[in-house]
Order: structure tokens, then C-alpha cells, then sequence
């Protein structure tokens, strides 16, 4: 009897489903420094509390009285001030460091936010609103920087999905807390914001340390060989493998942007209701809850570059479907088959940013990645709506399969210039390279910063990843044949 596995006793397959279910559970959650979790905790409140963004226009025109060209052109101001921030941000993330943007961001946006609640001139709400979005959004390259800090490379993509998890949960549970909040007032909705947003904050204060790895410093009585390189936002610019993740990633974010302005456009042409919207697009944070994490752990060790081509595929085909859609049931098929290119880019492309990324320029990677979605969140509204009025609806989503196999076709060539330059470290990481190379204007970073950072301390720079040799500009050495992501481990 020794010799038989323990299910033989459980009488049946559901028992035995049950303990896979927790093991696979377990392993999804298991091996991340405990940093992490504080960060994502701070994430999931911070989203809880997310109702302004949500319902600014239908403050605007309901609550106000003003005119739909009025909200949209708050909107577009918000995202506006969201696409300066990125870079900014960036900027600061590297040069102050992640925890000290982190705080200012959350601060200001808890004191944005109650304004905003406040204020009744047209021209007041439109600055604070771009305010808003610009504080707002300057959490966002910190928090990406700091994952990368305190996350080993081989969990890097499960980090990012759970943490994009964590947003989605935030905003599905906020969403429906939101209609319930208003019917008290929208300032009651203002300053629960504010006070989610602060709450987020103390949260940071008390729990998350710095994780900026610290540049090499000189022995006691010993000069350093050489300090490193600044990491410059024209650096960055010049990193053309980086920059094509980039635009790639822009081409991605328009035609998801347009799940928020054409789609309800296109419903009520359909003769359809904002309820029948609401249900729709409820299946975009449904099936993320449902599925991000099981599908992460089928993701993390294998080769970016053929996910992000299926990811745009997915996202193409999803929104080209939405022209044959008539009824709610329609277009919620087509959310579903979009929505699953979501959850295929969003981790596996962020992953590969982080590895794309200079160590101590983090921040100026991850502003710049920011940028392109905040750019997107500005220019996806006015030129689906163009489209929409000179073409018609029909003309968008086929623009938009078209844009999907585009997009599809550049993750092709992506994926062969990074294979056709191995990393400097020595290792291919499956033909991956996962440093900035000379186009980045020589901002590789030196090969190691463990020396300067003391025992234990957040994001040392070896990350505990093995096999990997440098996080830095200069490549990550590998076992042969391992996949870019997933090729260290905690």
C-alpha cells in the first residue's frame, strides 16, 4: 500500500481536481519576496478606490449639465496630462527613486482629486482634470520600475500579471461600488477616491522600502575602474529594439482605447442601451479575473515575441468581429476574443520591457513604455470617432484587424532582431536579448551592482536570479535554450 499515490484514496476525480487547483494556486502566488505583495496590496486599494476616471464624464454631463464635446474635451485633457507624466516620472523614478515618486504621485493625486470635486468653473475642472491625470498617471513607471527591482527575472512575467490583476479586480469591484457611492452625491465618490488614494500611500510609507539598486561605490581606500554611463532619455530614444516594443505597444493600446469611446458608440447605433454596454464590456474584466493567473503560468517561460504576435492577432480579430455584431450577446463574443490578447500582452510585454531595460534606467524605460498607452488614451478617441463620422463603423473595426496584423507582423521582426543579437553576457536567453545594446547610446549598465547594496536590501541588483548574470544593459547569461521569460528563478 506504500507504493500508491495518495489520490487512490480520495474516492474519485474531484478531490484530485481540487488539490491541483491548489497547487496550481500555490504555485502562482509562491516565491515573491514579500515587497512585492505590499506593492501589490497598495495597487489593489489603490484601484478599489479608482471611481473619478471612470465616471468623469458622466459627472460631467449629468451631475453638471455640460455638453458631451465639453466632457470629452476634459478627457482628452486628462490623458493629456497623463502622456507628460510618463516621461517625467520616468525621470524622477531613476534620479529621486521609486518609493519617493511613488509617494509625491499618490499624495497629489488624493489632493487633485478632492479638488476636482470641489471646483465649478468650466475652465478650472478642465486644469484640474488634466492635474489629475497627470499626477495619477506618475505612479505608474515607479511601480513597474520597482517590480523589476525586487522580482527575480524568471518571475518577473507572473509578478506583472498579478499585479495587472490586481488593477482589474480593483476596477471591476470599483465600478460597481461607484453607482452605489453617487447616489449620495459625486463628491462623496471624490473624496472616497482621495481617501483610497491616501490610504494607498500610508500603505507605501509603512511597507515598501526603496528598491533603486545603488551604483557601484569605491572600496574604502580604493577608486572605482570606471562609474557608469547616465542613462539619458536620449539614450532611450536611440535603443531601437526598445523603442519598436514601443510602437508596437502603441498600435496594441488604440485599438483596445477604442473599447471605451467607438464600442458604446457603435452599441447605441445598434440600438442598444448603456446597460447592454455595461454587460458587454463586463466581460473585459471578468474573464481577466477569471484567467490571467492560470493563463501567466502557461506564459512565463516561453519566447515573448510569438505571444505578442498571437496577443495582436487576437486583439486585431477581436475588433474586426465586432462588425458583424448586432446584438449584446455578439459584441460580448468579440470582447471575449480581444480581451484574450489582452491577457496574453499585457505580462508577457511588460516582462520583456523590464528585461529590455537598463537597471538604473528602469524609470525612463518604464515612463517611455507608459507614454505610449497615455499617447494611445489620447489619440484612439479622436480617430476612432473621425473614422466613425467620414467612413462609419464597419470602416473602423476592418482599419482595426488591419492595425492587428500590422502590429502582428512587426512582434515577427522584433522577435528575429532580438534572436539575431545574442546578449553580451554570454548567454542567448532563448534568443532573446534582454539588455540595451550599443543603439541605447551606450547606457549599459556595469555587469553587477551587488557590491553596493547591502545584505538583504530591496533590489539588489543580483535578484537572486539564477544563472543571471546582470540585469543591466549588458545581456543576462542563461542556461542554453531557456526562454527569455521565465529564465531566472527566486
Amino acid at each position: 500500500m506504500r507504493g500508491l499515490p495518495a489520490v487512490a484514496f480520495t474516492g474519485g476525480s474531484r478531490p484530485v481536481s481540487v488539490v491541483r487547483l491548489r497547487q496550481a494556486a500555490k504555485e502562482s502566488v509562491s516565491g515573491l519576496p514579500r515587497e512585492f505583495w505590499w506593492l501589490w496590496t497598495s495597487t489593489l486599494v489603490n484601484r478599489l478606490g479608482g471611481f473619478v476616471a471612470t465616471f468623469l464624464a458622466m459627472y460631467l454631463t449629468v451631475d453638471r449639465g455640460y455638453s458631451a464635446m465639453f466632457a470629452g474635451l476634459v478627457g482628452a485633457l486628462h490623458g493629456l496630462g497623463g502622456a507628460v507624466s510618463a516621461v517625467v516620472a520616468g525621470v524622477l523614478t531613476d534620479r529621486l527613486g521609486r518609493r519617493p515618486t511613488l509617494l509625491v504621485a499618490q499624495l497629489s493625486t488624493a489632493v487633485t482629486v478632492a479638488v476636482l470635486g470641489f471646483v465649478q468653473d468650466p475652465v478650472a475642472i478642465a486644469v484640474v482634470a488634466c492635474l489629475v491625470g497627470m499626477t495619477s498617471n506618475a505612479s505608474r513607471p515607479a511601480v513597474q520600475a520597482m517590480i523589476a527591482d525586487i522580482v527575480a527575472p524568471g518571475d518577473r512575467v507572473r509578478a506583472f500579471a498579478l499585479n495587472y490583476w490586481a488593477i482589474n479586480l480593483g476596477f471591476a469591484v470599483s465600478a460597481a461600488a461607484a453607482g452605489l457611492i453617487a447616489r449620495h452625491g459625486y463628491l462623496t465618490l471624490f473624496l472616497a477616491d482621495a481617501g483610497m488614494t491616501l490610504l494607498c500611500a500610508v500603505i507605501v510609507f509603512g511597507k515598501v522600502p526603496e528598491s533603486r539598486p545603488e551604483r557601484e561605490r569605491a572600496a574604502e581606500g580604493v577608486v572605482a575602474d570606471a562609474p557608469e554611463r547616465e542613462v539619458g532619455l536620449g539614450a532611450v530614444l536611440r535603443d531601437r529594439r526598445f523603442m519598436a516594443v514601443v510602437a508596437l505597444s502603441f498600435l496594441v493600446a488604440t485599438l483596445i482605447q477604442q473599447a471605451f469611446v467607438a464600442l458604446p458608440v457603435a452599441m447605441g447605433a445598434d440600438g442598444l442601451s448603456s446597460t447592454d454596454f455595461g454587460v458587454a464590456i463586463a466581460t473585459n474584466g471578468v474573464l481577466i479575473v477569471a484567467v490571467q493567473i492560470p493563463v501567466t503560468r502557461f506564459l512565463e517561460h516561453r519566447d515573448p515575441a510569438p505571444l505578442l504576435m498571437v496577443s495582436a492577432l487576437l486583439t486585431g480579430a477581436g475588433f474586426g468581429l465586432t462588425a458583424f455584431a448586432g446584438s449584446v450577446g455578439m459584441y460580448a463574443l468579440a470582447v471575449m476574443v480581444w480581451t484574450v490578447g489582452e491577457i496574453i500582452n499585457s505580462p508577457t510585454q511588460m516582462g520583456l520591457v523590464a528585461r529590455l531595460s537598463p537597471t538604473h534606467g528602469r524609470g525612463r524605460y518604464q515612463g517611455m513604455y507608459t507614454l505610449s498607452w497615455s499617447l494611445a488614451s489620447l489619440i484612439a478617441p479622436l480617430a476612432g470617432g473621425a473614422v466613425m463620422d467620414r467612413f462609419g463603423a464597419d470602416a473602423l473595426w476592418a482599419a482595426s484587424a488591419v492595425v492587428g496584423l500590422v502590429a502582428a507582423g512587426g512582434y515577427v521582426a522584433l522577435g528575429r532582431a532580438l534572436r539575431s543579437r545574442p546578449a553580451a553576457g554570454g548567454g542567448s536567453e532563448g534568443g532573446v536579448d534582454v539588455g540595451a545594446d550599443a543603439d541605447a547610446g551606450g547606457a549599459s549598465v556595469a555587469a553587477s551592482t551587488s557590491a553596493s547594496a547591502p545584505a538583504g536590501e530591496v533590489g539588489a541588483a543580483s535578484e537572486g536570479g539564477a544563472g543571471a548574470a546582470s540585469e543591466g544593459g549588458a545581456g543576462a547569461a542563461s542556461g542554453a535554450g531557456v526562454p527569455a521569460v521565465g529564465a531566472g528563478s527566486q
